[in-house]
């Protein structure tokens, strides 16, 4: 069962506010007494804080018998505040942007409240990574250490153009009427899910039949549990997402663009895109390692594409991703 912590009245970054703020967020394991251990665990797209549970528990990467887990929900998720959980004013299509600062500076409030003085390792997979990134620049004397998982420090232009496809596909339905919908716009839902799927995984994964490992039948077969699933979603909820991804840039003018931000960051880093992915390739992931001092790339192998950083997919991709926590916690 999650938490909720009470942030009232949420000044954004873009000037608008959230007026009844909650963050949803799960605790495992005790914060020690010099109030170090914590490990933090940002939410990615479509996920929550129950997805990474399988990197949590005795004898996983990450044991909550030595270490205070924090895993927290982005806003817009539906378990946080969200347009289909928020005050009325804020509601639906009526809720502002969100951008990942947003989200950072809300957990960096949790943190504090839980008491929280130092953390040993902010990782995530996919926004999960921008979260990661927006931590080390924003708050660098609190980090010592962060895992980007097949993610990025901002949204590339390529990145964008894909956001827009999946957007087209959802805003395109006519029942999604602007956002201001009284029943779910399924067709788009379906549309956004069925393009998705092509995307989240690599040509090798289809073209090898990789999808039978995952328990897939056939290409027809992935392409209907992807568009099951995004059925079941809120269609605001995925847009209000979906733009802070597009937004996403820890570059800002008053840190001096986006090689300035990079340079700055004194957590130790390991940079782990995976070698198939569609969304952050590597040849990206490379030129902002180089960016950050110290920094490792150390590609993800894997012929899954983007969901190869995914929490719980294979062993062999966890493994891979357990030996990058291990260096950075041990070390």
């Amino acid at each position: 069962m999650h938490q909720e912590f009470v942030l009232g009245r949420f000044g954004l970054v873009s000037g608008l506010d959230l007026p009844d703020a909650k963050l949803a967020y799960k605790t495992y394991g005790e914060l020690n007494e010099a109030r170090d251990n914590c490990i933090l665990l940002p939410s990615y797209y479509t996920g929550t804080h129950a997805s990474y549970e399988p990197w949590i528990g005795p004898g996983r990467m990450l044991d909550p018998e030595r270490w205070f887990i924090v895993a927290v929900n982005m806003f817009g998720n539906g378990l946080s505040t969200s347009p289909s959980y928020a005050s009325p004013e804020t509601r639906g299509a009526a809720f502002p942007d969100v951008d990942i600062a947003d989200n950072v500076i809300a957990q960096h409030r949790l943190l504090t409240a839980l008491g929280v003085r130092h953390i040993r390792m902010v990782a995530g997979w996919s926004m999960g990574a921008l979260q990661a990134y927006e931590w080390a620049v924003r708050y660098p004397e609190m980090v010592s250490g962060i895992l980007p998982v097949a993610g990025a420090a901002r949204c590339s232009p390529h990145n964008f153009v894909f956001l827009e496809s999946v957007k087209a596909a959802l805003t395109t339905d006519q029942a999604y009427d602007g956002g201001r919908y009284s029943s779910p716009p399924v067709s788009g839902l379906r549309a956004f899910g069925t393009v998705y799927a092509g995307w989240a995984y690599s040509q090798e994964f289809f073209r090898d039949e990789v999808y039978r490992e995952l328990g897939y039948r056939s290409v027809e077969h992935v392409l209907d549990e992807w568009a099951k699933d995004h059925e079941q979603m809120d269609a605001n909820n995925l847009l209000t997402v979906l733009g802070a991804w597009q937004r996403a840039d820890v570059g800002t003018p008053t840190r001096g663009g986006f090689e300035a931000a990079l340079g700055q960051i004194g957590a130790r880093c390991i940079v782990m895109p995976g070698t198939t992915d569609l969304y952050f390739p590597a040849a990206d992931s490379r030129i902002e390692a180089g960016l950050v001092p110290g920094a490792q790339f150390r590609p993800l192998e894997s012929n899954l594409g983007h969901v190869a950083g995914r929490p719980g997919i294979r062993a062999a991709e966890t493994d891979q991703i357990g030996d990058a926590m291990r260096q950075l916690l041990d070390d």
